[in-house]
């Protein structure tokens, strides 16, 4: 009874998309002209977070701190370090402050699901602060130490800390922020690819990602209007 029930927590949509986006990154890194099992772990530890993250549940959040190192490791490797700083640096320390705000903020449901807040005008003006400040920092860090693609991995510095600040808010347009990001790393790791062939995977990794994000930006609007239809009753 309890494996059905631990089954069931998904939807029969969210376990197809969870199985189609592990079938497309495992089939891109074993066809691939070579295998990095610690990309392939990181990139299947990372769908897996998002779809706990898409179901407002905190469990996600520990994977993605999992996620942030191993992925920090990878983009050393390939002298992306405006990744490495980011996931190092920021989504895991931003993942474990959201840890701390979700599980001081859970749903009345009773489910394991996070409560889902609104954004005031001060929390959005906080937030693209904070965001434009870190980019321009980050900016000059990157170039001193001669990051590859250094425009698109600022960019990816701004879009990182709008999704790992919103996580932290408990705002839905999180998710948006993440597609972004996505989009992004989509675009650095073909540029990667284009060099070095043995990258392309990582695309593939970051558009499942993309599908995933999508999905949550939607599922996470249904999350808030059941919760305000039960705070009503």
């Amino acid at each position: 009874m309890q494996i059905k029930k631990s089954l069931q927590y998904f939807s029969p949509f969210e376990w197809a998309l969870w199985i189609s986006s592990v079938a497309v990154i495992t089939a891109s890194y074993l066809l691939g002209e070579s295998f990095y099992p610690l990309s392939l772990i990181a990139s299947l530890l990372g769908v897996t977070a998002l779809l706990f993250i898409a179901k407002g549940n905190v469990i996600g959040q520990f994977l993605v701190i999992i996620f942030s190192a191993l992925y920090a490791v990878i983009s050393y490797n390939f002298r992306y370090y405006g990744e490495l700083i980011t996931y190092l640096f920021m989504s895991a320390p931003s993942a474990l402050v959201a840890c701390i705000t979700w599980l001081k903020n859970p749903s009345k449901s009773g489910k394991s699901e996070v409560k889902v807040a609104t954004m005031s005008k001060m929390k959005w003006v906080s937030t693209c602060f904070i965001a434009v400040a870190l980019t321009v920092v980050f900016y000059f860090v990157l170039a001193y130490f001669d990051t590859a693609n250094l425009v698109l991995s600022t960019v990816s510095i701004t879009t990182s800390v709008l999704a790992s600040t919103l996580l932290i808010f408990r705002c839905r347009f999180y998710a948006l922020a993440y597609v972004l990001n996505d989009i992004v790393l989509v675009g650095l790791w073909v540029l990667a690819s284009m060099e070095d062939s043995s990258n392309l995977p990582m695309v593939f990794c970051f558009i499942t990602f993309l599908f995933n994000d999508l999905y949550s930006f939607v599922n996470w609007k249904r999350i808030e209007n059941r919760q305000k239809t039960a705070e009503i009753k």
